[in-house]
């Protein structure tokens, strides 16, 4: 299946990128899916989709991930139902828990139970974009209309539905999810799901939760395309996301990602890598990162090595490849291997 291919702008380091719109401009031209954003703790992921939407007119427009602890379920809705007007039905809303040291770190808000805090949060956005009925939820992490009884209440809160009518009450809801009941959730509750590491020649970490996907949805996988004859250079830099992924985003005993590169064969590798990073071993880390793992989840070498490597790609569950690029001719190239074939 020919796969859709994303330009991902991810989030801001500490200064906007100077081409942002350029490139979603071109990614248009050149038949690209969609143009999606990101946030962590400083940019946010929906002010640059406006700003982008209102300068094209195709390209889908999505947030991979917006973190649902940073709004209300309701008010994501709102800026969902919002860009969709003003776009003319091209949001995408992918949604995440991020993770703990974010949601309670920056947030101040607890991490516990994500998955059923994530399936709170999609029903009471279904409810809303459906628009049948006054939106009510009852649950430990979200209850809608506040308690009269609760602390702070005036006794006043009464169900409420959209002012304005949704373009679409199908808005697609996708999910970044990483252990096994997250993505199983993902698909079907969701539709769509954005993995964060996936190998389509290693093994079949998801083979379960994609056995019997449902019509239509979509898998979007994040992929470095490096197009280029020194292999080992960009494997190199996949290598460093890999070791601050898998080594240092996240607690010694309660790191997602290296959890999931455990699961992909790699468990002692993951070990080690955590290991060095934690004790300050930031090379040796990056060093221990095995060189087939950061082969198989990326796309690298000269164009006719990426045009075989894609074939697994088309041959596994996802539907679409979500790249960075650094510049418009690294961009074109990208379209030239995936869009154009």
């Amino acid at each position: 299946m020919a796969l859709k291919l994303n330009l991902m702008a991810g989030y801001w380091s500490s200064h906007p990128p100077q081409n942002m719109v350029a490139m979603a401009q071109l990614a248009e031209r050149l038949g690209c899916h969609g143009f999606f954003t990101a946030e962590a703790y400083g940019s946010d992921a929906l002010t640059p989709l406006a700003w982008v939407g209102a300068q094209t007119e195709r390209i889908k427009l999505g947030t991979a991930i917006a973190q649902i602890s940073a709004r209300t379920p309701t008010s994501l809705a709102m800026h969902a139902i919002t860009l969709d007007h003003l776009s003319n039905g091209r949001v995408i809303l992918g949604l995440g828990v991020s993770g703990p040291q974010v949601v309670e770190g920056w947030y101040g808000r607890p991490f516990a139970k994500p998955l059923a805090r994530t399936r709170a949060y999609i029903d009471i956005i279904r409810q809303v974009l459906a628009r049948d009925e006054p939106v009510e939820h009852q649950s430990e992490h979200y209850t809608l209309p506040y308690p009269a009884d609760a602390p702070g209440s005036w006794g006043l809160g009464k169900p409420l539905k959209s002012i304005v009518h949704p373009l679409r009450s199908d808005l697609p809801i996708f999910l970044g999810a990483e252990g096994p009941k997250n993505v199983k959730m993902a698909t079907e509750i969701c539709d769509g799901w954005f993995p964060l590491y996936f190998s389509p020649t290693g093994p079949k970490v998801y083979a379960e939760q994609t056995a019997n996907l449902k019509p239509g949805f979509e898998i979007f996988c994040p992929v470095r395309i490096a197009i280029t004859d020194d292999i080992e250079g960009a494997l190199a830099r996949v290598k460093e996301n890999l070791a601050l992924y898998v080594g240092g985003m996240g607690a010694r005993d309660r790191n997602f990602h290296n959890d999931l590169v455990a699961r992909m064969g790699y468990a002692d590798a993951a070990a080690k890598i955590q290991d060095l990073y934690l004790d300050g071993k930031r090379r040796e880390a990056v060093a221990a990162v095995p060189d087939s793992l950061a082969d198989e989840i990326s796309l690298i070498g000269p164009p006719e090595r990426i045009r075989d490597r894609l074939a697994a790609w088309e041959e596994s569950p996802v539907t679409g490849l979500m790249v960075w690029a650094a510049d418009e001719r690294e961009l074109t190239q990208m379209a030239e291997l995936v869009v154009g074939r």
